[in-house]
């Protein structure tokens, strides 16, 4: 992990401003537009999300929740190289996977690696991985799921008590 102003730094990103992180190759399986839609109903002020990966399927059907989120959106849509990768964890506040099925994700055992807190869905493995309320949250596979654990994201102490709880749910 980096300093956060050496990563927005790195990566051009508004210091001032909050990111939420989408990581790794995009393909249908992993929600993305469910998370585009949940991020579009959010209205935390100067929260952006950042998407970062190369998409293995059409870009297209994704091209009007960009353009309706505008700069809300920053996408890096191409391969992420390994040396970038802790620039990414670590300008976050957390990572979304909102996966529609899965049996597990590497994404996950990175954002250990960085002490990245998670919002997954409750598919697969991933509720396994990530003890919900504890080192982030676990929802529903849907809008109203993860707009709701975004929103929560942000309330009271729950970031920091995350990112702390990582420290001990590592060693799990």
């Amino acid at each position: 992990r980096v300093e956060r102003s050496e990563a927005c730094n790195h990566l051009s990103l508004n210091p001032e401003c909050r990111y939420l992180l989408f990581f790794g190759l995009i393909r249908e399986y992993k929600g993305l537009d469910i998370l585009l839609e949940a991020f579009s109903k959010v209205s935390t002020e100067n929260l952006r999300l950042i998407v970062a990966g190369e998409f293995y399927e059409s870009k297209e059907k994704y091209e009007p929740l960009f353009n309706a989120l505008g700069d809300r959106v920053i996408l890096h849509d191409r391969f992420i190289s390994d040396e970038d990768v802790k620039y990414y964890f670590s300008a976050a506040d957390a990572v979304v996977l909102p996966y529609k099925t899965a049996t597990q994700s590497g994404v996950t055992q990175i954002a250990y690696n960085f002490f990245t807190p998670m919002i997954v869905t409750d598919v697969g493995g991933l509720p396994e991985i990530v003890p919900d309320d504890k080192v982030g949250y676990v929802t529903p596979p849907t809008v109203a799921g993860v707009q709701e654990a975004i929103e929560s994201l942000y309330q009271g102490d729950n970031l920091e008590r995350f990112c702390k709880n990582i420290i001990s749910e590592r060693k799990r």
